[in-house]
């Protein structure tokens, strides 16, 4: 039998690789091809990862060109196909993108026994400890993941984070050091701009609470203490250059951050770990710098390197970190992240983390203090030292040309005199220029400007502006390297204005703009996008669009512009607050009319309720600072599966209404379950109230007793239980009977026999006094019977066709208990009869959904 098929799951989609094709059923494989034929495209060259929509629906193609090399890969296209209704292909480049998607957790794509898997699984769980995953809505573009990896106080080299440490250099070969005391250890301290990754550990785990004080034993210039400061922390430090006047002093928590690494001698490094192992009361953090293949630079000395700078490194693994320690403390070393270990001297501490340590726990550092390192500028490669030796000059030269599209002239140069003294003429430093860049990257401006200056001549023909009887010597030499002459450019111009009456032309122009990710393209009506991408659009929309503007003015003020693509019109819409709300209303429709020459304006005010920008992330760009939220935001709302978002969706009263019954509000950029409590006589599910889960069975009939939940998270559970496991059920056998649904501490005092709140999720999150949860499992349960119908058989259907958490079979005539939890566990308990006549509770586990439930009930 073949192994389920699982992949990476992400809302309502499998991610699998290639490589796991062969463990797939015939019926996807059949899907796959299908959609690769309707797409054009072939597997393994213009894809390598496949994303199946549960309902087969949908499938897209995903093209990771360095899936094994890049510890994160980037997406380079895309393809999604619609395979429901009318069939439809989208096309998504990347290639240009400076801020692409990228991949994470890479090992669950792969077949179980691919040789990469524990090299990638190691990738994740150090990500994982780091806190790099703690919010999703953060992950998944390049800018803002290596943004998040250098404020939690690492790099990524390879497959490896190392942590930020000490400061490094270049290496340099002649150096010469004849004793220790040479050796500029203060010169390894980091100037730092936010918490130092061992510290960002101890806020990771809970310990930063103001109730331990810290020591920073080598605190360098004192950066982590003064962020603690602002947090109130108590936390003092002793460094024995920045601050020798300083006294060693105990205190709850001590950390060694990049101090062992920086001393030459080894019976000094030991002194160092045990003096700071002596003053902590409770823990030890120890943080050093990593071995990677860029770590070995400098003379090699005694057991590290010497850099250009005259300092010291040793660098460490993991377990030659973990055996120095244990062997000068004896004591257990406990590695919580890449290259740092804690050290508990309180050993009911240890055990409290031990217990914790896989909670997430909110950051306790203010945001303020967590500033973007400035990235230091890349260096040219090793032989073009004269490069390196005129970088600013010439980068700022290459900026310069760039922009003009061409090379530029002395005159436009502001650095012309320093060029001269560098190079000796400015033709020598352009063509040295040349040889050290992309030829393709200075293709691509020269096009970019000509594309420009296209625009500027067409939209000036469009206005009727009069000819300038001389052209400044700027555009004139513009015209001469793109055009030859301005008859030239004109003509060009022309062209291109005729080019925005033709509709075909006008669509292909569209749909190359879409697989450029700028807007959502309707099949063969119009383009929509946020007016900040405008600019970056073909020519030909550009002019489309900057007639629309010579009719109306700015169109900067409008959140969207709409391209009509066949009816020769433009729609701009503004907003409330397009870039800060996940669900921005309109507030103002202009309509422009191009061949009547007008516009109509139409407000949204009074009796016009202003609606809802559903799914806002279609018409943005990755690049966009608000994009990663917004997008998460809508791949959220829209796998809830509660709403058509075709057209121009649901009215906001109708939207607002059918949130609130399914237990949904949203919270800034994010969807969070209801905190409120519902009416009793509110829906839960299609045919159930909340009454009807908590007036429900004998006992409390006879008591009378309110039985209310007091957690609004009850409710919601009871509502996905009434929508995922008793609405489906209802739906295929008819109506069921509640026999026993919530059951509140009190009710529970009231129930004969033998009951197991703890145990049968019955209280769902109700908690204790004491603040525990009455159900550790959480999620919720009831038991109920379908008249007239076999039980068994109804298990059997619930098996196959539901997720489930746990089920209770007593008979075939006799009610089930069911349960629902976000992470089904697919359990059947049932009765076996003995031949002695007595019954044995047997327990099973489903391992695969796909393959039916083998018959294991006992009739009776």
């Amino acid at each position: 039998m073949l192994p389920e098929i699982t992949g990476k799951t992400v809302y309502s989609s499998r991610y699998l690789h290639i490589e796991m094709f062969h463990l797939l059923n015939e019926t996807d494989l059949e899907t796959i091809t299908l959609a690769e034929g309707l797409a054009k495209i072939s597997r393994g060259v213009d894809y390598n990862v496949v994303r199946i929509a549960t309902d087969k629906n949908s499938i897209s193609f995903l093209h990771y060109p360095s899936f094994f090399e890049q510890p994160f890969p980037e997406l380079i296209a895309s393809w999604r196909v619609e395979l429901a209704g009318a069939q439809s292909i989208r096309n998504r480049s990347y290639a240009d993108s400076l801020n692409p998607p990228i991949l994470h957790r890479k090992e669950l794509l792969l077949p179980p026994e691919h040789k990469e898997i524990p090299k990638f699984q190691a990738l994740t769980q150090a990500a994982e400890a780091i806190g790099l995953f703690d919010d999703p809505s953060k992950i998944g573009f390049r800018k803002q993941w290596e943004r998040l990896i250098t404020e939690k106080g690492y790099r990524l080299i390879d497959h490896e984070f190392v942590p930020f440490g000490n400061n490094l250099s270049e290496t340099n070969e002649n150096i010469v050091i004849s004793s220790s005391d040479e050796i500029q250890r203060h010169l390894t301290a980091l100037v730092r701009y936010g918490f130092s990754a061992p510290i960002q550990m101890l806020a990771k785990f809970g310990f930063l609470d103001s109730s331990r004080s810290i020591f920073d034993y080598g605190c360098g210039r004192g950066d982590d203490i003064r962020g603690l400061q602002e947090n109130n922390i108590q936390v003092s430090g002793w460094d024995p250059y920045y601050a020798p006047d300083n006294q060693k002093q105990s205190a709850n928590i001590v950390n060694l951050g990049f101090v062992i690494n920086v001393i030459e001698d080894i019976n000094e490094r030991v002194e160092a770990l045990q003096g700071a192992y002596t003053l902590a009361k409770e823990l030890l953090v120890v943080s050093v710098m990593l071995a990677n293949q860029y770590s070995a630079r400098g003379k090699p000395f005694r057991d590290g390197v010497l850099t250009s700078r005259g300092t010291f490194q040793k660098y460490y693994t993991p377990n030659e970190l973990k055996i120095f320690i244990e062997q000068h403390l004896n004591e257990e070393s406990i590695p919580v992240a890449p290259g740092i270990f804690f050290v508990f001297k309180d050993k009911d501490t240890e055990q409290r983390f031990l217990v914790n340590r896989s909670r997430s726990r909110s950051n306790l550092l203010r945001a303020a203090s967590q500033a973007r390192r400035t990235p230091q500028p890349t260096r040219a490669e090793k032989d073009s030292a004269r490069y390196a030796e005129n970088q600013i000059l010439l980068d700022t030269l290459w900026q310069q040309w760039l922009e003009l599209g061409r090379e530029p002239d002395k005159s436009e140069v502001s650095n012309l005199p320093q060029i001269l003294e560098a190079f000796g003429s400015l033709p020598k430093a352009l063509r040295f220029l040349r040889s050290q860049k992309d030829e393709a990257i200075l293709e691509t401006a020269r096009k970019l400007r000509q594309d420009d200056l296209l625009v500027y001549f067409a939209l000036a023909m469009f206005e009727k502006r009069k000819p300038y009887r001389h052209l400044e010597s700027h555009l004139q030499r513009d015209i001469k390297a793109f055009f030859a002459d301005y008859e030239t450019a004109q003509l060009a111009a022309r062209e291109l204005l005729f080019q925005i009456s033709q509709p075909e032309l006008i669509d292909a122009a569209c749909r190359r703009a879409t697989s450029e990710g700028l807007g959502w393209y309707v099949e063969g009506e119009s383009l929509q996008l946020h007016s900040g991408l405008v600019e970056r659009l073909p020519p030909v929309l550009r002019v489309y669009i900057g007639c629309g503007a010579a009719l109306y003015g700015d169109i900067t003020s409008a959140g969207l512009v709409k391209i009509h693509i066949r009816s020769g019109k433009l729609t701009l819409m503004q907003f409330d607050d397009f870039l800060g709300k996940p669900l921005p209303r309109m507030t103002l429709r202009v309509k422009i009319l191009f061949h009547r020459q007008e516009f109509h304006l139409f407000e949204y005010q009074g009796e016009f309720e202003p609606p809802y920008l559903y799914l806002k992330s279609r018409f943005m760009n990755e690049e966009m600072d608000s994009y990663t939220e917004q997008s998460a935001f809508d791949n959220q709302l829209d796998s809830l599966n509660l709403f058509d978002f075709s057209g121009y969706g649901p009215n906001p009263k109708e939207f607002d209404h059918t949130l609130n019954l399914a237990r949904w509000e949203i919270d800034g950029m994010r969807l969070i379950r209801s905190r409120s409590i519902p009416d009793l006589d509110d829906p839960c599910g299609k045919y159930f109230t909340y009454r009807d889960f908590i007036e429900c069975g004998e006992t409390q009939a006879r008591t009378g007793l309110p039985n209310l939940p007091i957690e609004a998270d009850s409710y919601t559970a009871l509502y996905e239980l009434a929508t995922n496991i008793l609405d489906p059920v209802i739906d295929y056998f008819g109506m069921i009977k509640l026999t026993y649904g919530f059951c509140s501490p009190q009710l529970a005092k009231q129930i004969p026999g033998r009951i197991a709140p703890h145990l049968d999720q019955h209280a769902a999150h109700e908690k204790k006094r004491n603040g525990k949860f009455i159900c550790e499992r959480l999620g919720a349960a009831c038991d109920f019977i379908v008249e007239n119908e076999d039980m068994e058989e109804v298990v059997q259907w619930i098996s196959e066709n539901i997720n489930f958490d746990r089920i209770y079979f007593y008979g075939m005539t006799r009610p089930i208990h069911v349960s629902w939890h976000y992470i089904p566990n697919y359990q059947i308990t049932f009765l076996e009869i003995l031949s002695t006549g007595k019954h044995v509770p047997r327990t099973t586990q489903i391992n695969n959904k796909h393959n039916l439930l083998a018959k294991q009930f006992t009739k009776f």
